[in-house]
């Protein structure tokens, strides 16, 4: 592995990672991609997982973006994925990046418009699963009692 094949910035899929990391944790730099994910991207496209991502070549890069592109043609099952069963399409894919983000701010916009419960819970800013609210996700000054000083 000579110095000149090595790339300190590797560009996937809109992202660029840092060539000093490990395959695996590189990976997870990727909005949307965890360490189990990036683990189970590696074994797919038959990459060592603790080799700098510096120094693969472009075909890995591309078999890398090819996994993401469509993983349950690589064998990932579909447990595995972060979008199962769409709401508008029912498709199960697995979403990065923009995608992502795009998707969730969707998805909270219709819980709000539709008045769900977890849609008013996110407008007011308040616990959406079911936390207890007396002595936590308390803002401003409104925790503790106010007393008057002695003497006043």
């Amino acid at each position: 592995m000579a110095e000149q094949e090595f790339r300190h910035m590797v560009r996937i899929t809109r992202k660029d990672v840092d060539g000093n990391k490990t395959i695996a944790s590189a990976l997870t730099e990727i909005k949307g991609i965890g360490k189990a994910f990036a683990i189970a991207i590696c074994k797919v496209a038959d990459l060592d997982q603790d080799a700098q991502i510096g120094y693969i070549d472009d075909e890995s890069v591309k078999q890398i973006e090819d996994v993401l592109e469509n993983p349950q043609e690589f064998g990932i099952p579909e447990w595995f994925l972060n979008r199962r069963n769409d709401y508008e399409t029912g498709e199960t894919k697995h979403l990065i990046e923009s995608d992502l983000n795009m998707t969730l701010r969707d998805d909270l916009n219709r819980m709000k418009m539709i008045r769900s419960y977890k849609g008013k819970r996110h407008e007011v800013g308040l616990p959406v699963r079911g936390q207890r609210t007396k002595s936590t996700f308390r803002h401003g000054s409104s925790v503790g009692v106010s007393r008057t000083r002695p003497g006043q």
